[in-house]
């Protein structure tokens, strides 16, 4: 009998998946956030969200590098019920191509309204990770469908065009 690999998420959870009903949760704490305190401060929610919670991840990406990116995210869309997402890995970036999001599949399924800036808490929660790394990230797409670039400063990604993130909907 093998000892499974250790995976490269901080939960001490060990279930094999997720519930999807959580993205209910998510979605409905986005709106909250957006009606109350506005749409600015839903970002620096984010960001923070990104830099601090994340912090233990943020770590070991700066400590591993872009491998330990990749592994992260392979495990992380292991363990989302209904992800169908690739991760690739180049020398100066790792990409993320989200072919079925599992939280808008789910919202979808469910009938729930879908906050039209769902998509973007990725970029800003992301950005702020990568950053932290001392990494640059991009998103493109969104709404079911995106593509995440996790990369070196020395890639030289164009900078973040937020028109590039599609509104989430039904």
């Amino acid at each position: 009998m093998s000892t499974p690999a250790k995976s490269a998420l901080p939960y001490l959870d060990t279930k094999p998946q997720g519930s999807a009903d959580f993205y209910y949760a998510v979605n409905a704490t986005f709106r909250f956030l957006l009606r109350r305190l506005g749409e600015a401060e839903w970002r620096r929610y984010l960001e923070e969200l990104g830099r601090g919670y994340y912090a233990p991840v943020n770590t070991a990406w700066a400590q591993g590098g872009l491998p330990a990116v990749a592994r992260y995210w392979r495990d992380f869309f292991a363990a989302e019920p209904g992800a169908v997402v690739e991760v690739s890995e180049c020398p100066d970036r790792v990409e993320l191509e989200v072919r079925e999001c599992p939280a808008i599949k789910h919202l979808r399924a469910g009938g729930r309204e879908i906050v039209p800036q769902y998509c973007q808490h990725c970029y800003f929660c992301g950005a702020a990770r990568a950053e932290a790394a001392g990494l640059t990230f991009r998103l493109e797409g969104g709404n079911g469908r995106c593509r995440h670039t996790y990369a070196t400063p020395a890639a030289g990604l164009a900078p973040q065009d937020l028109a590039q993130i599609k509104e989430a909907g039904v």
